[in-house]
């Protein structure tokens, strides 16, 4: 095998400013939003339903318990329910333990969470069955609280927030199952669709919209109805995207990921962030860099690895870490298999990063290898580059720090971060 040896590597960080709301403001914007939507209704002794899902959304404990301690305020019978597809290895346990993860609990909310996999065909779309959890056939009233951002397997008018929650998540992996079989386009077309159709049969209260900016703080919380809910739900999705990170730098030889999971993207790692998609039919973005390594799952994914099979290379601690049955059960039922796809495996993170250089499609060396490595798909406010990369720091970026020419300790792992 080539001896590539490791290049110098420089910190670069930004402190490009960005917008975020404080707790403070949070909790107002969904207190008198949850109020505006109550107004000339009586919910005392309702059943409602507050729809939570599996990602990693920095304020939903937050936004969770307040629009609980709201609808409480006014008599109402508060449960929490997972929604999130087959997340979890599609179990009524596994997702409780993904809420656990996050703080929603019986405990932090003083509600019930009530999780459950079994649902009922309340419609159809042609042949098209709708499911809903049957749990939910017996509430009053749902409230999703959900982020909205760009999806991982698709582009189109509503993708990840809270429609798409009112199908994917409500109707569990049976729906998730149902929709995805019918490909990208089918999640584009479809989604809208049975999320009508849902909220025909399941009365909505209101629905809660979160917007992170690039630094995962959350930028906008707006409370939505019924009579506004796709308008809206299309409107922050635009400016989700004009807040998402984007990699400072392009045509890589190799991007080194530190972590993946499913608290950090559904697939793991953002390919709207790292320009892949890994979905048959779908091409890299320009500039896309040539391999890509993953080197740990982080722990709140709880074994679950889709997404692994955008890398090209990974390591041994990551694939030890594999939950096959809730990795294939996510997979299967997403459609996209080739995002499960175990990349070629190396024993420590030195070995892992040398195999991507020797296979990246050209002949590099120390000075002319262009590497960036990144915490994760969400934190880009400071990365680690190559020399080569110097010349190409954007303007926002600042380089500091000493250089660092050993980045591995004694066992071959990554130092850095």
């Amino acid at each position: 095998m080539l001896d590539i040896k490791m290049p110098v590597i420089h910190r670069i960080v930004t402190e490009e400013s960005c917008s975020c709301l404080s707790e403070k403001e949070i909790i107002e914007i969904v207190q008198h939003g949850i109020d505006r939507e109550l107004e000339g209704k009586d919910i005392k002794g309702k059943k409602i339903g507050v729809l939570a899902g599996s990602r990693g959304i920095r304020d939903v404990q937050l936004i969770i318990k307040q629009v609980i301690i709201n609808l409480k305020a006014h008599g109402a019978d508060v449960i929490v329910l997972p929604a999130m597809g087959s997340h979890g290895g599609a179990t009524a346990a596994g997702q409780r333990s993904i809420l656990d993860h996050y703080g929603i609990n019986e405990k932090e909310l003083g509600v019930p969470i009530v999780s459950n996999m079994e649902v009922e065909t309340i419609d159809h779309i042609g042949r098209q069955p709708v499911y809903v959890d049957k749990k939910v056939l017996d509430l009053d009233y749902i409230v999703p609280v959900n982020r909205v951002k760009a999806h991982t397997d698709f582009h189109g008018e509503h993708e990840s927030g809270v429609i798409k929650m009112l199908v994917i998540g409500i109707g569990k992996q049976a729906q998730a199952e149902a929709v995805h079989q019918h490909g990208a386009n089918g999640l584009k077309n479809l989604i809208p669709k049975v999320a009508e159709k849902v909220l025909e049969h399941i009365p909505l209260l209101a629905a809660v919209a979160i917007v992170e900016n690039k630094r995962d703080m959350t930028a906008a919380v707006e409370v939505l109805n019924a009579g506004n809910i796709f308008e809206k739900d299309a409107e922050l999705l635009k400016y989700s995207k004009k807040l998402l990170p984007k990699l400072p730098l392009s045509n890589l030889d190799v991007l080194v990921i530190k972590e993946m999971g499913k608290n950090i993207s559904g697939v793991g790692m953002d390919p709207n962030v790292i320009g892949r998609m890994r979905i048959n039919g779908i091409p890299d973005d320009p500039g896309t860099a040539s391999r890509i390594v993953i080197l740990d799952l982080t722990e709140e994914s709880e074994g679950n690895a889709l997404g692994m099979g955008i890398a090209d290379v990974t390591t041994k601690r990551l694939y030890d870490k594999v939950d096959i049955q809730k990795t294939y059960m996510n997979t299967i039922t997403s459609g996209f298999l080739e995002r499960c796809f175990i990349p070629v495996v190396a024993p420590t993170d030195k070995e892992a990063i040398r195999i991507a250089l020797q296979t990246c499609g050209r002949a590099v060396d120390q000075d002319t290898a262009r590497i960036m490595l990144i915490d994760s798909t969400l934190e880009l406010s400071h990365i680690y580059i190559s020399s080569a990369l110097l010349p190409e720091v954007p303007p926002e970026y600042k380089i500091c720090g000493t250089d660092v020419t050993d980045v591995f300790d004694g066992n071959g792992n990554l130092t850095l971060f």
